[in-house]
């Protein structure tokens, strides 16, 4: 089992904490919305897609996409709109929802996390501290595990942490890829999974 399929199965518990709940996942118009900063709206509206799979939503994100600048193929996330929703047309086995959501995965992190464009104006300026949390911010709202690790990859020269939390996340792919799929192991994995993030998000000066 991949740790995709688990952070997909938990993810409001494990992305959205802060801001999730002011925002419903069929509508990017509210002011709730339209008050978040354009990297929250980013991570709303790829999540929307990610658990609401419809046209409205893929619409969502294209405007978004068109207003901020960033010139973006979404039309070609509609086949795995198309695959989502027939998998849960006829209940698929795990295998497939894990392959999917790896590919899911891989197209998100195209549209990489806009902490990460803050990250490097800063690094640019010299302010050390600011490019490491915008990293780490980043770091966390990625979802294929050769995002997250490449992304730690690149910021150990800058930070030492980085090392110890590369390791520690492939100790966490590695659990859930022994892991079962009751819900008593989903829930070691979701524990697991918020300890990682916490002690990601903890910065070490």
């Amino acid at each position: 089992m991949s740790w995709t399929i688990i952070v997909t199965v938990l993810f409001i518990l494990l992305f959205l904490r802060i801001f999730w709940a002011h925002v419903k996942a069929n509508n990017a118009r509210t002011e709730a919305f339209r008050n978040l900063a354009p990297k929250d709206k980013l991570a709303v509206l790829k999540e929307c897609l990610l658990n609401n799979p419809t046209e409205g939503n893929l619409q969502n994100l294209s405007e978004f996409l068109k207003e901020t600048g960033v010139d973006f193929d979404t039309q070609s996330y509609k086949p795995l709109i198309e695959r989502q929703l027939a998998l849960a047309d006829k209940k698929a086995g795990l295998d497939q929802w894990d392959a999917l959501y790896l590919e899911q995965g891989v197209w998100m992190d195209q549209l990489q996390p806009l902490e990460f464009k803050e990250a490097q104006a800063a690094l640019t300026s010299g302010d050390r501290d600011t490019y490491i949390s915008r990293s780490l911010e980043g770091i966390s709202r990625l979802y294929s595990d050769q995002a997250i690790e490449k992304a730690l990859e690149q910021l150990k020269p800058d930070y030492s942490k980085a090392e110890k939390l590369l390791l520690s996340y492939r100790d966490l792919v590695e659990s859930c890829q022994n892991s079962k799929a009751d819900d008593k192991s989903l829930e070691a994995l979701r524990k697991k999974r918020d300890a990682w993030i916490e002690d990601l998000l903890t910065i070490e000066k």
